[in-house]
């Protein structure tokens, strides 16, 4: 099996050379990669020195360097990890052998044995990490454990086949919705997780980044589960219809005259909005399991081409 260990990096040189000496100590047959996301340090340098091999992405954010990672190399197992000394690597030989047991993603999960909780010291990105994975696993009806890990192993099949849209640290809700939506096989392994070094800082801001993970989660939900997404909206508008309008109803029954006109006009309005919006999450939702089948073929076509190949 062809592993290659791929590490996004910006300013990560406190920590990128022991990060490559770590895996090609427990990985020496792998190629080891480092992407150089625009550092303004020695990252790159060091990297060289401790003997990755060194590919530079100019688009900043992280998404944009996943991207780019998946569509230049070729292998059978990728290791996704981050450049910080956060991720164990004697851990990694868990990850490949649920790759090898046919998953196509496996999400090294840090919260399980609590040592995130422990080890991590910004209280909102514990937070963050809670309400982003409750509200995935309750829109995708899933038990995901971790969503925002940067330490995975993904298939040839996922990488090659699954599209990266996120420009920053957005990818890691993206990749684990595509793979719920698209029914790849999904492994949890808990890993031990610590926390950086002293003088090495995260370059995740906890509010302007998080605001924008919700942001994804909440348009990712619109295109991958339409009807509920609008279903939602449309029993708001329903309720909100029948509030203003039991009034003029009940005054008409009594009266067979309507003087809350206004009213009546507003609760027409939302009933009519509330139909609406429930006959665009259906027609939505047929196109996206129209798209989903393609998908699935797609998938089926590329397996058979490297069958061939």
């Amino acid at each position: 099996m062809k592993i290659a260990v791929l590490i996004p990096c910006y300013n990560e040189e406190l920590t990128v050379e022991k990060v490559v000496s770590d895996f090609k100590r427990e990985l020496p047959e792998a190629e080891i990669y480092v992407y150089d996301n625009n550092s303004k340090d020695k990252t790159a340098e060091l990297a060289v020195k401790a003997g990755a091999i060194l590919r530079k992405e100019t688009m900043q954010g992280k998404g944009n360097v996943v991207r780019t990672m998946f569509r230049d190399i070729d292998a059978d197992c990728y290791i996704m990890v981050d450049g910080d000394d956060t991720y164990p690597a004697e851990e990694v030989h868990k990850l490949i052998a649920e790759v090898e047991n046919g998953a196509d993603m496996v999400i090294g999960d840090r919260l399980s044995n609590g040592t995130y909780y422990s080890e991590n010291k910004r209280g909102f990105h514990n937070l963050g990490n809670n309400l982003v994975r409750g509200l995935i696993n309750r829109i995708f009806d899933n038990n995901i454990q971790d969503i925002m890990t940067g330490y995975r192993a993904f298939s040839k099949r996922f990488v090659k086949t699954v599209a990266v849209l996120s420009p920053g640290f957005e990818i890691e809700t993206e990749l684990t919705i595509s793979a719920l939506v698209y029914r790849y096989h999904i492994a949890n392994v808990p890993i031990t997780y610590r926390d950086r070094p002293e003088g090495s800082s995260s370059k995740l801001s906890t509010f302007r980044d998080g605001f924008k993970v919700l942001v994804k989660l909440f348009d990712l939900w619109k295109d991958y589960r339409p009807l509920l997404f609008f279903a939602v909206f449309s029993l708001v508008f329903l309720v909100l219809g029948l509030i203003v309008g039991i009034p003029v109803i009940g005054e008409f029954i009594k009266t067979a005259y309507v003087s809350k006109v206004p009213s009546a006009i507003l609760a027409s309005s939302l009933c009519v909005l509330s139909f609406l919006s429930l006959m665009l999450g259906l027609i939505l939702d047929h196109e996206r399991n129209v798209e989903r089948r393609e998908h699935e073929l797609d998938v089926l076509r590329w397996e058979d081409y490297n069958k061939k190949h």
